[in-house]
């Protein structure tokens, strides 16, 4: 039996959109041993995966890296899909004593790439989807998987019972973005909040621990505070029971596209075309669509020209509203 090793070791978002890729490898080597090397916030992502084991190392630190190679070199994989390809898993694949490496860069160590160089020309995802096709993988599906256990599906259930009516369907909000990326927020989430609530419509706040204050603080003036109660596969199932979802540039922005609800992704300084959730090119909604001082460019402070009024617009013109009523 060949024994294949997938490398994925972050960020969130990156993690999520890596999922159908590792479906189409599992497809594809249906007689192998898989394993999935990532770091120990994300192994319980895939608990709930049956064909993978999963190995976690700490992300940072030499005597890490060690680690890593010395278990890579023992573990003898016939074939490694580098789905991280920066300069430390590169080593470690040239390093590692395997033959076949399959990987985003036109040169050493990888024997199996695209022909073009990367420069970030295309969207991370459809360039993986070329990572795998050099590896002769040509069927890649476009959405997120994150299957959600029995008692994980059970717990977003009885949560949604005990907060709303059977018929309700809330939007789901998150404002918060990474602590080292404070320039993603759009800063105008509380005024969108109260034109969902003025309309009858439920609201959610979603986030981690360092969106719990703005979240508290939201929910406040109303709306369900839901910081850390749901984890990464229940964030997933809980937005199939949502309308939509309004988000900034975040890793949540890709976890609810799991669901196949409407992501509606806040963009300003990131590129949209790059990094948008998969399936919800249509959602974006960027500040230099909206005004034209900002066309061309992708300005730190562009998001606070994104108005409510143009985020409205769009919810109202997606139908995901369900009236005709505006600002």
């Amino acid at each position: 039996m060949s024994k294949v090793l997938v490398i994925k070791l972050g960020a969130l978002g990156d993690v999520v959109m890596a999922t159908p890729l590792l479906d189409a490898i599992a497809r594809h080597h249906v007689d192998a041993e898989l394993t999935l090397l990532t770091t120990p916030a994300f192994a319980p992502l895939f608990a709930d995966w049956p064909r993978y084991r999963v190995t976690s190392f700490a992300r940072r630190g030499w005597h890490n890296n060690i680690a890593v190679l010395r278990w890579l070199r023992a573990m003898r994989f016939d074939r490694i899909y580098d789905l991280q390809a920066n300069d430390r898993t590169a080593l470690w694949c040239a390093l590692s004593g395997t033959r076949e490496r399959v990987g985003n860069h036109n040169r050493f160590p990888y024997t199996h790439h695209p022909d073009e160089a990367w420069r970030g020309q295309s969207h991370i995802f459809e360039r993986m989807r070329a990572v795998l096709a050099s590896a002769g993988i040509q069927e890649v599906g476009t959405r997120p998987l994150l299957p959600c256990n029995d008692s994980a599906r059970e717990k977003v259930a009885r949560w949604c019972a005990a907060h709303f009516a059977v018929d309700a369907r809330p939007v789901l909000l998150h404002a918060g973005a990474s602590p080292t990326r404070p320039e993603k927020i759009w800063p105008h989430f509380s005024a969108l909040a109260a034109c969902l609530l003025k309309d009858g419509m439920e609201v959610v706040w979603l986030g981690a621990e360092p969106d719990r204050a703005r979240n508290e603080a939201f929910a406040r003036v109303g709306g369900v505070d839901a910081t850390g109660v749901f984890s990464i596969p229940e964030l997933a199932e809980l937005g199939r029971f949502a309308r939509c979802a309004v988000t900034n540039d975040s890793g949540p922005m890709h976890v609810l596209s799991a669901a196949g609800i409407p992501v509606f992704g806040l963009f300003g300084p990131s590129d949209w075309r790059r990094n948008h959730a998969l399936g919800q090119a249509g959602h974006v909604i960027a500040c230099v669509d909206h005004d034209p001082r900002y066309a061309g460019q992708r300005s730190a402070d562009c998001l606070a020209a994104l108005s409510v009024d143009a985020v409205w617009s769009r919810l109202l013109a997606a139908g995901v509203l369900g009236d005709e009523r505006s600002v």
